[in-house]
């Protein structure tokens, strides 16, 4: 037969000792986590900071459930110690000690204070309640949710914590060494954009260092809450985009100091190769000088172009890129010198094309007393060599391009009409043959 009590049905002795061993197990299991809780770094560093912002907040609300966990922890094992101490009266208990053990175990039988229950404390009318009559379950979950504001709370400042600082602190001592790199190229605040923008990477990671240590839950973003039983957020991820913008604003910068350390090393040889290239260049243009004047003197009726002067006002600036590595302005000689570069290599192709369009007339000659020499050689071959009027017309081409100053267009009118007498006397020569596909005299 069932007995009834004021919480429903009256627990049988083997369901309390059930219920009494599963509750001491539980108790056991709420002190481990409330003694973690105590020692966890993220609750400790949250106690001693000076907070702000949303963690101050967050942290001020959630921080005084610390001390009542506690005084409900002792609530909750007074309760379960009383109801062992029932319990242990007698091996077989009563129906008035079942029924005690019942109301204590699964009733209403824990007196708590108003104060250790803030959201439930207060009756429908507003008033609050000096005290509050709640079950061993009701406790377990008025403490499981407090735990779990706090322990949310110190995971994520401790996850904040344990990420970013040390990073940062290494990235500043990074920062520090590129500073000094720059500052051995000659990069200094004020005076060139990489210079400034160090000087903003140091004043940003200084100022998200101190909001990292005194406002970790700004840098948290929690994990989205799952769907079943509208369960809290497990979990999260830590906002570290300001941190890997500055870190590669350094590595950015760390590379273009590389390249600007790489030029103080090479400029000597850098500026000496431009130097020889207008070297080059002003002996090319030189020698366009001096060929002008033979061909001026050797070849007549014939436009000759002018020969532009030496690049003196690339000497000037050659000459400025050296006052710049003299004095360690690399960031100033870096475009410089890759200007020069280039502009030697310009001008030394235009001192070639001068040349080459100032002795174009001098190649013709050569090329039509080229051309002489080989119709003479073949008219040997031909047989034909002593024939009077070819050899008028040889010497009268021979004295055009031999003499000085030479008319290219008569002298290449005497060396056709050499091919074309030679053309004449080949014809003349030529055994009988098929011609236009029918034999001679057909």
């Amino acid at each position: 037969m069932a007995f009834t009590g004021p919480s429903g049905p009256v627990m049988t002795r083997e369901e309390v000792d059930r219920a009494l061993a599963r509750l001491g197990t539980e108790r056991e299991a709420v002190e481990a986590s409330l003694l973690a809780l105590q020692d966890h770094p993220g609750r400790r560093l949250l106690e001693g900071a000076e907070l702000t912002g949303r963690t101050r907040e967050r942290w001020s609300a959630a921080e005084p459930g610390l001390q009542l966990l506690w005084t409900l922890f002792d609530t909750y094992a007074e309760a379960l110690a009383a109801a062992r101490a029932v319990r242990s009266r007698r091996s077989r208990p009563s129906q008035s000690e079942l029924i005690e053990l019942t109301e204590l175990l699964h009733g209403s039988g824990v007196t708590v204070s108003g104060s250790q229950l803030p959201e439930t404390s207060r009756s429908l009318t507003g008033g609050a309640r000096l005290s509050q009559q709640v079950s061993l379950t009701e406790l377990v979950d008025r403490m499981n949710d407090w735990y779990g504001r706090i322990i949310e709370i110190a995971s994520a400042a401790d996850a904040v914590w344990s990420a970013l600082p040390a990073r940062i602190d290494l990235l500043l001592a990074e920062l520090g060494r590129v500073q000094a790199l720059a500052r051995s190229v000659g990069v200094h605040p004020g005076e060139h954009p990489a210079g400034d923008a160090l000087d903003e990477i140091g004043k940003e990671l200084a100022s998200l260092r101190s909001e990292v240590v005194t406002d970790p839950l700004a840098f948290w973003t929690p994990r989205p809450a799952g769907p079943a039983h509208g369960r809290a957020p497990v979990g999260g991820t830590v906002e570290t985009g300001r941190y890997d913008r500055a870190a590669r604003a350094v590595d950015d910068i760390r590379l273009e100091l590389t390249d600007l350390l790489r030029l103080r090393d090479d400029a000597d040889e850098r500026l000496e190769r431009v130097g020889e290239t207008l070297a080059r260049a002003d002996a090319t243009l030189a020698e366009a000088r001096r060929a002008r004047g033979e061909v001026l003197a050797k070849i007549a009726a014939t436009e000759v172009p002018t020969v532009p002067g030496p690049a003196s006002a690339m000497r000037e600036r050659l000459a400025q890129a050296d006052q710049l590595r003299a004095h360690g302005q690399w960031h100033r000689l870096a475009p410089l010198l890759d200007t020069l570069e280039s502009a030697s290599l310009r001008e030394l192709e235009r001192a070639r094309e001068s040349l080459t369009s100032v002795t174009a007339p001098l190649a013709v000659r050569a090329e039509l007393r080229g051309r002489l020499d080989a119709y003479k050689a073949m008219a040997a071959r031909l047989g034909v060599s002593e024939d009077p009027e070819l050899i008028e017309r040889y010497d009268q081409a021979r004295r055009m391009l031999w003499s000085a100053p030479c008319d290219l267009r008569a002298a290449d009118y005497a060396v056709q009409r050499y091919q074309q007498g030679l053309r004449a006397a080949q014809q003349h020569t030529a055994p009988p043959g098929p011609r236009d596909g029918r034999p001679y005299g057909a």
